[in-house]
């Protein structure tokens, strides 16, 4: 009967913190474009409290996003998953991803900045994001656009890229940025060059800017992605391990930022 009890109040209790956290759709703007972000909060807190941007990887807004922006409202932020290719834009296989891709961040970086930056200011809108603390987290094309949103001069706290692309195709943007920088990488990524990690610490060097690169053994791209499968030959596995130390280094990133 004891437990019985034991278990049902565990029960219980996992559906009140479930229960608290309350999501929505949002419809928003960049210029004539209408894209469709997703918030997530916990409802049992009162107050305002940081915000955090999510931006998606080459598919687009998926449900790995929404699941990380909900884990992010557990720990008592608001976070609005951006959308950077607009409401119903949503690659179906990696060859439109590709293309979608290449739109943005071999074509044309100030569209990408323009659309993550409508991001920012839709979630400075949510009603109980503090203005002051505000941070972003990208994965994959993702980590690439929150250094672009920090490259572009945006008022922020921080920006985290999860196993992003590392290249810096203009140097001199360094001096733009505001915020602290953490980068979170996977130490045998075969996507991301020797070259073009050296281009990023000259470009943080050389900027002034509170950066921190952190590598993890053993772990290619997409690290922190289960749907990338678990074969390292492929370039892009996820990796349990380095999942998870990432996400501890992010939390003590916030810690230091939003104190």
């Amino acid at each position: 009967m004891k437990n019985l009890i034991s278990t049902l109040l565990v029960l219980i209790c996992a559906m009140t913190v479930r229960t608290a956290i309350q999501t929505r759709t949002v419809e928003y703007k960049q210029g004539d474009t209408t894209l469709e972000g997703f918030v997530a909060w916990d409802d049992a807190m009162k107050g305002a409290r940081p915000g955090v941007l999510v931006v998606h990887q080459w598919m687009g807004l998926t449900d790995y996003e929404k699941h990380r922006a909900e884990m992010l409202a557990q720990l008592g932020y608001v976070a609005f998953c951006a959308d950077i290719y607009g409401k119903g834009v949503r690659p179906q296989n990696t060859q439109e991803a590709g293309a979608l891709v290449g739109k943005y961040k071999g074509g044309d970086r100030q569209l990408l900045r323009a659309r993550v930056n409508a991001g920012l200011d839709a979630l400075r809108h949510q009603p109980l994001v503090d203005p002051k603390r505000i941070a972003a987290i990208g994965y994959c094309f993702g980590g690439t656009t929150v250094l672009e949103l920090a490259r572009s001069g945006a008022e922020l706290n921080g920006v985290v890229s999860f196993h992003g692309g590392l290249d810096a195709p203009h140097p001199d943007d360094g001096k733009d940025i505001k915020c602290k920088v953490l980068v979170l990488h996977g130490a045998d990524d075969p996507f991301s060059s020797p070259q073009d990690i050296a281009a990023l610490e000259n470009e943080m060097r050389q900027g002034g800017v509170d950066w921190q690169l952190v590598k993890f053994g053993g772990a290619v791209h997409a690290f922190t992605q289960p749907m990338a499968g678990n074969d390292n030959s492929k370039g892009a596995a996820y990796n349990e391990r380095a999942d998870k130390r990432s996400w501890e280094y992010m939390k003590l990133f916030f810690a230091g930022i939003f104190k």
